[in-house]
């Protein structure tokens, strides 16, 4: 039953977004809108507030944390070393890098609080305000690399610091984090205003990423974009698996990393292929076909 619980209105919210935008209740104008509200001011304070009350020792657990950053660096290799093998353009391999390690942060905020918990969120939140920043600088080192362009050393580094400084989901983890360390406790009447701020955030997030998949460019990027997928959510799982076991990570902990090494790939990754010239098309089909094929290593995940 805990794979029914907690993954049933995840997707059932997917699905609706879909059928809402094919329905013409919603369009792209409110898609847009109600990304940027999700993104700069719903999300961002949703993870403060949770984070912000953590307890102490919600950041002791430094083998979750490791065991992600390394198996991220290990797949991240792994891509980096098949863009090779499997002759990928420069023009598709910074899509297809990104979509072999990023990870959807909603449909994860939204598993981990059905399935875990206020604790589980705590621990996601912390995993995320310290991993973001590290696939970041990842994409943006094989999106330039790949991009065609002559960048100089202080174009890529201005590129990556605005990728850093300019993500609000990395501004509310840290701010949440410093929170924890020095407040830890919100007064009721913000605690009620944040309340009602993430009884927002979730199904919007959720019906604007349903709203956002589409199934026409999967045919014509299929292979690369079940190859991303077998990355993302077949190998990434199993190196995170074996290195929490490594790190003897157990509890809620191990069940935290194992959704996060689960999740589709993140609908964020098209915009910055956008932005520095990689294909556009394979990223909405790597986000469409991870996104229906992660139910069933989610499922596992949730069942371990």
């Amino acid at each position: 039953m805990i794979v029914l619980n907690s993954l049933f209105p995840v997707f059932g919210l997917l699905i609706l977004g879909s059928l809402l935008k094919h329905w013409k209740i919603t369009n792209d104008t409110f898609l847009k809108t109600s990304d940027k509200l999700i993104y700069f001011i719903f999300f961002p304070v949703m993870l403060f507030w949770k984070i912000g009350s953590a307890p102490g020792e919600i950041d002791s657990n430094g083998g979750l944390y490791l065991a992600a950053v390394t198996a991220v660096a290990i797949v991240f290799l792994l891509s980096t070393l098949s863009l090779k093998i499997f002759r990928i353009s420069s023009f598709q391999a910074g899509s297809f890098s990104q979509s072999c390690y990023r990870f959807n942060t909603y449909v994860g905020v939204a598993v981990v609080m059905n399935a875990l918990g206020d604790e589980g969120i705590q621990y996601f939140g912390i995993l995320i305000g310290l991993i973001i920043p590290i696939i970041n600088v990842l994409v943006i080192i094989i999106l330039i690399w790949h991009s065609g362009e002559d960048y100089t050393p202080n174009d890529r580094l201005k590129y990556t610091i605005k990728a850093l400084v300019s993500n609000p989901l990395i501004l509310g983890c840290l701010a949440g984090i410093l929170y924890s360390k020095t407040i830890n406790s919100f007064p009721v009447f913000l605690d009620n205003t944040f309340s009602l701020v993430s009884m927002i955030t979730l199904p919007l997030a959720l019906l604007s990423i349903g709203g956002t998949l589409t199934f026409q460019s999967v045919k014509r990027h299929f292979r690369l974009s079940l190859v991303a997928s077998v990355f993302k959510l077949l190998i990434l799982p199993l190196v995170g698996y074996a290195l929490l076991n490594y790190w003897q990570v157990t509890g809620i902990a191990f069940k935290t990393g194992m959704i996060f090494f689960t999740l589709p790939t993140s609908t964020a990754l098209y915009v910055l292929s956008a932005q520095l010239n990689s294909d556009t098309n394979l990223a909405s089909s790597s986000i469409v076909l991870s996104t229906v094929i992660s139910f069933l290593p989610l499922s596992v995940a949730l069942l371990l």
